[in-house]
């Protein structure tokens, strides 16, 4: 497959996947914003309430961070496979690993800092959320260089 082609895939992937995020975290916090506060009714859509119908809170924030974590390692898996696909090579994969984990331990550090700090919750909320969209994978193409595998 065309290397260019392939590299627009794996965004596009990475892009649906930000997308299916997006819907999913939407509606999850509505259900969980719904249940916190014992409203009459929820936002969240009626195909997602009838997914977490016998959910209660603990069970939707428990939810809510496997999510998380599965974006985060999707994202992350995309990453190392433009890396290669734009590299020819897997160097940078130790790096892209190590510094995902970095990241996030940041918005953990951030977080718990938060309870000082309380700007700082939003900072952690925004990296963590880098993580999770293909803000990695945008950056990746404007900054490795292509490299055609033919002459390596």
């Amino acid at each position: 497959m065309n290397r260019r082609l392939a590299a627009g895939l794996l965004v596009a992937v990475g892009v649906l996947l930000g997308a299916l995020r997006e819907f999913l975290f939407l509606n999850l916090n509505y259900q969980i914003d719904h249940l916190r506060r014992a409203t009459p009714y929820s936002y969240a859509h009626s195909r997602f309430q009838a997914w977490t119908a016998d959910a209660d809170l603990g069970d939707l924030l428990l939810l809510k961070w496997v999510l998380a974590v599965a974006f985060v390692g999707a994202m992350l898996g995309l990453a190392v496979l433009l890396a290669h696909n734009l590299t020819g090579h897997h160097g940078h994969r130790r790096v892209l690993v190590v510094g995902t984990a970095v990241a996030t331990a940041a918005a953990l550090l951030l977080h718990l800092a938060a309870r000082a700090l309380p700007p700082l919750e939003g900072v952690a909320v925004k990296l963590l959320h880098a993580l999770q969209y293909p803000v990695l994978l945008l950056v990746l193409l404007l900054v490795l260089p292509r490299t055609d595998r033919r002459q390596t």
